[in-house]
């Protein structure tokens, strides 16, 4: 039987819904050459179609999308405006884009830095003698514009997911996976759930400040891509966590050899 500590831990303690997701992605600066940024839009409006995802579920502040293929374009834009996020696709023949990223992002080092590459054996094979420790998350694009939604919203909740706890209490979803291809076709699935459900949650709301503080106040989702990640987030959010999705072999830490029952340990 649930005692009335247990019951009011699953209700968001009330206030003002301005205090949640504070922090958003506006901007998002797209690194690619002409033929992958073609490839990545499908017809040349990435903008149209992450506003149509977004109005499909319900989000507001679809972010801009502003589009380079060089480095001197992409450090002239930095210094014009004010980005959120900055997205560099390495092509399948162009071996100089890690070089580029690493630059930009030790001149921009509180910009996060994503690496969104397209699936092939050249580039995976490429990717295993780069160092990737300065980009905030790897993905591999597997031609869902699903995708892009949930990188933003990826970061997003990483960037408010603290705040966001101490404030209302939100809860916490912990996917643990390392395998970039894995976890760049799970997280699309489990956005979109979240969020029609969230929807759906906040349909039932008796106001409109209790709507978009449902809205607002949804589940976060954290990925953690080792088992010392894994604890860290567990044992920060522990008292939050509302479900652990993990898969059985990952490292320890980064960088070393996968432990068969990581998993199952943790």
């Amino acid at each position: 039987m649930l005692s009335k500590q247990n019951i009011n831990r699953l209700y968001l303690r009330d206030t003002q819904f301005a205090k949640l997701m504070t922090k958003r992605i506006y901007n998002v600066l797209l690194i690619a050459n002409p033929y992958d940024a073609f490839m990545l839009e499908d017809d040349g409006r990435i903008e149209e179609k992450i506003f149509i995802e977004y109005s499909s579920l319900s989000l507001r502040y679809p972010p801009r999308f502003t589009q380079v293929t060089t480095y001197e374009e992409a450090i002239e834009q930095l210094a014009m405006l004010e980005y959120d996020l900055v997205i560099c696709m390495p092509g399948t023949g162009d071996n100089e884009t890690f070089g580029v990223a690493r630059s930009i992002k030790k001149q921009y080092p509180n910009i996060p830095m994503v690496i969104l590459t397209p699936f092939s054996h050249g580039i995976t094979k490429r990717m295993a003698n780069e160092d990737l420790s300065a980009f905030d998350y790897m993905f591999c694009w597997l031609g869902n514009t699903d995708l892009i939604v949930s990188i933003l919203k990826l970061l997003e909740d990483k960037m408010n997911l603290e705040h966001d706890v101490q404030e209302v209490g939100v809860q916490v979803i912990l996917l643990v996976e390392d395998g970039i291809r894995f976890y760049s076709s799970i997280l699309p699935n489990l956005y979109k759930f979240i969020l029609q459900q969230s929807q759906e949650f906040a349909d039932e709301a008796l106001n409109e400040h209790q709507r978009t503080l449902r809205l607002r106040g949804r589940p976060k989702i954290a990925l953690a891509r080792t088992y010392e990640e894994a604890v860290s987030i567990y044992e920060q959010y522990k008292n939050n966590i509302l479900g652990v999705i993990t898969d059985v072999r990952f490292p320890q830490v980064q960088g070393q050899e996968k432990d068969p029952l990581a998993g199952i340990k943790f």
